[in-house]
C-alpha cells in the first residue's frame, strides 16, 4: 500500500464532492450534529492549511489562530482545491514521511499523521456525500488501509472523545460501513433522518 497514493486520493474525492455542492446546500446539515455543509468543510479546509506549517516542523502555538474564521470565502471549492495542493506538496516533499509532527498530542511520526489526515478526508468526505445527497461511495483501498489503521485506535479516540458513540452494525457489514460506524456515524445517515 502506497500511503502518500491513498492519501492523495481521498484529497481528491473530498474535493470534488466540495465542488458538488449547490449554493442552496451549505446550510444543510450533516451527520456532525453541530456543523452544517458550510462549516463541514471550511473545517477540512483548516486541517489541510494546518498540514503545511505541521510539515514543516511548525508547533501548534506557532501556528497559533491563523487558520480560525471563515477559510472559503465566495468560492468554497476553489479554496479547498487550493488548501488540498498546498497539503498534498507539503506531504509529497523528499523526505516529509521520515519527519516528526508537532501535533497537540505529542511528537508524531509523519505517517501516523497522514493516516489521520485520510481517516478527516475519507470520514468528512462520506460526511459531505450524504448531506448534499452525493454518491457516499469511498475509494476502496482508501478505506481499506484507513480500517486498518483506525482498528487498534478506535478506544484511544472513543476515550478521547475525537469520535462518536459506537454504532452497531450486522455481522455482514462491509469495509465503508465499518469505517464510518466506527468513527461513530449510522452508515444509513440521511438529512431527514
Amino acid at each position: 500500500m502506497d500511503l502518500l497514493a491513498t492519501y492523495r486520493r481521498s484529497l481528491g474525492e473530498f474535493t470534488d464532492r466540495v465542488g458538488q455542492v449547490s449554493p442552496d446546500q451549505w446550510t444543510a446539515p450533516t451527520p456532525c450534529a453541530d456543523w452544517d455543509v458550510r462549516t463541514l468543510v471550511n473545517h477540512v479546509v483548516g486541517e489541510d492549511l494546518w498540514t503545511v506549517p505541521m510539515f514543516a516542523g511548525a508547533t501548534i502555538d506557532e501556528v497559533g489562530d491563523r487558520f480560525d474564521g471563515d477559510l472559503l470565502g465566495a468560492d468554497p471549492a476553489v479554496a479547498a482545491r487550493a488548501a488540498a495542493t498546498r497539503a498534498d506538496l507539503a506531504v509529497s516533499e523528499p523526505g516529509a514521511l521520515g519527519r516528526t509532527v508537532h501535533l497537540s498530542a505529542g511528537d508524531t511520526p509523519a505517517p501516523e499523521y497522514v493516516h489521520q489526515l485520510l481517516a478527516e478526508h475519507l470520514v468528512h468526505g462520506w460526511d459531505l456525500a450524504v448531506a448534499i445527497g452525493a454518491d457516499p461511495l469511498l475509494d476502496a483501498d482508501a478505506v481499506r488501509e484507513c480500517l486498518r489503521w483506525f482498528t487498534d485506535r478506535v478506544p484511544l479516540y472513543r476515550d478521547n472523545d475525537l469520535i462518536g458513540s459506537r454504532v452497531d452494525l450486522p455481522a455482514d457489514a462491509g469495509q465503508q460501513d465499518r469505517l464510518i460506524a466506527g468513527f461513530g456515524r449510522d452508515p444509513n445517515w440521511s438529512p431527514g433522518r
